[in-house]
């Protein structure tokens, strides 16, 4: 007894395939999930004939086309082939619900797509990237997913120009975020007669460089045709050199199109009757350019040639391609449907879990553990759990976001002196190198200019005698550039600081919601523990920072001279050497009693002859009596006075002097402060978010838990959340795992016909 299997015809097989991977691009859509649907991606500038080309591939017209802005979101068209529709049965899928589809007539859709644009044009964003997707079955449709995206702009030069500009940018940025897509087939249209004229290809090949997946296609062949004057053009615009075209494009050549203008319909202004005579227009084009071109040639084109121009060459290439990628995916596709489903079965558990600890003893349970401030501690001990693409900054960034440490001068150090100043860090890792980075820019700082007027200002009047006390005028004139200096450094650190710091919070949720510890749906219970640790980060800093300008205010209000003379030696020399060009021996006296004052109070009382002693050292050893010396010296002692304690006049030795002890001076503020700020930051910020945050953020959640725990835990509207979570989680897993066994069926049907195809099978049993 023979039972007789009706098997699918080829037609069958490859709508279930169509039907499967639309159903799967919809899901994606929806459900952000991470399938590879392939598609044909349509790229082009305004007026490249974007939309025209795409109503042409299909077979009617539905769309606005004409100049300007006329796609302001991308539009995905689900094509299929069906042998039994006379006319376009099209279906526009909910905004609201993807998983509903409406019946809608051309007319309808084109209505829905203008009123979308104007409404879109009305808006700030003026674009969307959320697609209009549109199902369509016809007898003259190809099998193809095609996502028709808003036309890129070129706009002009100059601040007139800058909303078209801004749109510009809008644009191309939502056309790059569709190319990232690794499984759709770029359609790249380029409007030109000369390849060298990269238009589209220059935002084209910025996300795919080899042209690997994208296909070139020249639009408007019958306008260019009587641009060419010689054959020869001809031939290198049909046959483009390789280095013209750069990369290895699909097809290893462009196509050549012609879409005829006019529209279909009944009125006065319409060109064709109906989408047949629009039909037997493109295909009346396509021959009127095949001929265009073999009289410009002189010669006939090959079958080569010929395989490249026309829409229907085009849409038929484009149909092999897509469902060569279709049936190489099918393998592919199954494991990833398994693994989203196991994905969705472990949300769903999830949900069930936070659905049965809705009870406030639970949630205070939960609450008070410790869960934040461990994630928090981890990262800033050091952590890689945290993708550094997303959360992670480059010193760049931080100091854009965080601010940048700006002396007076208003110069900022280049960010790649920094080490790891490129790098993408987070905690710890970006504390240690904004502390690297003020240590850098603060030691080295130098000591503002000194002008004459200055030190002659500092001179001022002393309470008992009208002399001049160049000590006292270095001390004061070091004391004030060091204030102006170091004071904004120290708010800049603080305010970099606590930018890292308050970083900390979105990366501890994230990490907490990786490690399913994350209290989902407690919004005003993170809202309160975010308020809470940035208050604490706040005031923390606030206090650290007055710390620490006490002890600026200190180093600048009292100079103690223990604290600046640790570079005597360089100070001395500096004078001994000054004295030695200045042939002056007031100079060395003025060195050898400033060396002293510099000396006094350290301990070592031998220093107070040793000035005397180097000069006569100095004076032996070039041959010259040092009694001589010292007695000439001593005569000079008038002259000494009368030039730094009784003259008003500034010499340049006098000068010398002050600037020399002002930088002394400032040397040793600037070490001070630049140890100090960094103790005080390490033990007074950061220690506190390890060793008092804790207690304290426990405090406020057993005072929030006692005065309004229903403005903590929204019981309520949480189960009422989950439970519509719940409901879509049930309504993906449905999708999913109809999805597999439609998936598993065209899988089986691939190999069976497979099989059927091996030499010396039998195909009839």
């Amino acid at each position: 007894m023979e039972i007789g299997i009706k098997m699918p015809t080829e037609w069958e097989e490859k709508s279930a395939l169509y039907e499967a991977y639309n159903e799967l691009h919809g899901l994606a859509q929806e459900f952000q999930t991470p399938f590879d649907a392939p598609a044909v991606l349509v790229v082009g500038h305004q007026t490249d004939g974007k939309s025209a080309l795409v109503e042409a591939l299909m077979g009617f017209q539905f769309n606005h086309v004409g100049g300007g802005t006329k796609t302001r979101r991308p539009i995905t068209l689900h094509m299929r082939y069906h042998p039994d529709r006379e006319s376009p049965l099209c279906r526009l899928v909910s905004d609201a619900d993807p998983a509903l589809a409406e019946d809608k007539s051309l007319k309808e859709v084109q209505a829905y797509i203008e009123a979308e644009n104007m409404r879109l044009e009305s808006e700030p964003s003026q674009f969307s990237a959320k697609e209009i997707i549109i199902n369509v079955e016809y007898k003259y449709c190809p099998n193809l997913t095609i996502i028709d995206t808003p036309g890129l702009i070129a706009p002009a030069p100059g601040r007139k120009n800058r909303e078209l500009q801004a749109q510009a940018r809008a644009v191309e940025s939502l056309v790059r975020t569709k190319m990232q897509h690794k499984e759709f087939i770029i359609l790249c249209l380029e409007d030109c007669s000369d390849w060298s004229n990269a238009t589209t290809r220059r935002v084209v090949m910025q996300i795919d460089p080899e042209l690997s997946r994208t296909v070139i296609v020249s639009t408007k062949l019958d306008t260019k045709i009587p641009q060419f004057a010689r054959s020869s053009d001809v031939e290198v615009f049909l046959s483009p050199p390789a280095c013209t075209l750069d990369g290895f494009i699909l097809g290893d050549s462009p196509f050549f199109t012609s879409v005829p203008s006019g529209r279909v319909g009944s009125g006065p202004d319409s060109v064709y009757r109906s989408n047949d005579e629009f039909k037997q227009a493109i295909s009346l084009r396509e021959m009127e350019d095949v001929a265009s071109l073999e009289e410009k040639l002189g010669r006939l084109l090959s079958v080569q040639e010929r395989s490249r121009i026309g829409v229907s060459k085009l849409r038929l290439f484009l149909e092999e391609l897509l469902q060569k990628r279709y049936m190489d995916s099918v393998p592919s596709i199954i494991p990833l449907l398994e693994k989203e489903y196991r994905s969705t079965t472990r949300k769903m558990n999830e949900i069930n879990q936070e659905l049965s600890t809705l009870d406030e003893v639970k949630l205070k349970e939960k609450g008070r553990d410790d869960l934040f401030l461990t994630k928090l501690s981890l990262l800033l001990k050091g952590t890689v759990v945290a993708p550094p693409d997303k959360f992670g900054e480059t010193l760049q960034d931080e100091r854009t976001n965080g601010g940048a440490f700006v002396g007076i001068d208003g110069l900022q150090i280049p960010h790649k002196l920094i080490p790891n100043a490129g790098m993408r860090l987070y905690g710890g890792a970006q504390y240690h190198r904004a502390m690297a980075d003020f240590r850098f820019i603060v030691g080295g700082t130098k000591c503002p200019p000194i002008t004459r007027e200055e030190i002659v200002n500092a001179c001022g009047v002393e309470d008992i005698h009208d002399g001049t006390n160049y000590s006292r005028t270095a001390c004061v004139i070091a004391v004030a550039k060091a204030r102006d200096t170091f004071e904004p450094f120290l708010c800049q650190l603080g305010s970099r600081l606590l930018h890292i710091l308050k970083r900390l919070l979105p990366i501890s949720v994230h990490l907490l919601k990786k490690d399913g510890e994350y209290l989902s749906g407690h919004d005003m219970f993170i809202r309160r523990v975010a308020a809470a640790y940035n208050n604490f980060a706040e005031a923390t800093e606030r206090a650290c920072r007055e710390k620490c300008m006490e002890d600026l205010i200190s180093t600048t209000r009292y100079v103690t001279w223990s604290l600046h003379n640790k570079n005597r030696a360089g100070l001395r020399q500096f004078l001994d050497s000054f004295a030695g060009t200045e042939q002056s021996t007031v100079g060395v006296t003025v060195s050898a009693g400033l060396s002293q004052d510099l000396s006094y109070g350290s301990g070592n009382e031998k220093q107070e002859s040793k000035p005397r002693a180097d000069v006569k050292l100095s004076h032996l050893a070039s041959g010259i009596d040092s009694t001589s010396v010292v007695q000439t010296t001593e005569t000079k002692l008038a002259d000494l006075l009368d030039s730094t304690l009784w003259n008003r006049k500034l010499a340049p030795s006098s000068e010398r002097i002050v600037y020399a002890l002002v930088q002394q001076i400032f040397h040793g503020i600037r070490e001070y402060f630049l140890a100090s700020a960094e103790l005080k930051f390490n033990c007074f910020l950061l220690m506190p978010v390890v060793d008092k945050l804790p207690a304290l953020l426990g405090e406020d959640l057993e005072s929030a838990f006692e005065d309004d725990m229903d403005n903590i835990f929204d019981i309520s509207n949480l189960r009422h959340s989950l439970g519509q979570r719940k409901r879509d989680a049930e309504i993906e897993l449905k999708r999913i795992q109809r999805l597999k066994e439609k998936f598993r069926s065209i899988h089986k049907q691939i190999c069976l016909h497979q099989v059927d195809l091996k030499p010396g099978s039998n195909s009839q049993q």
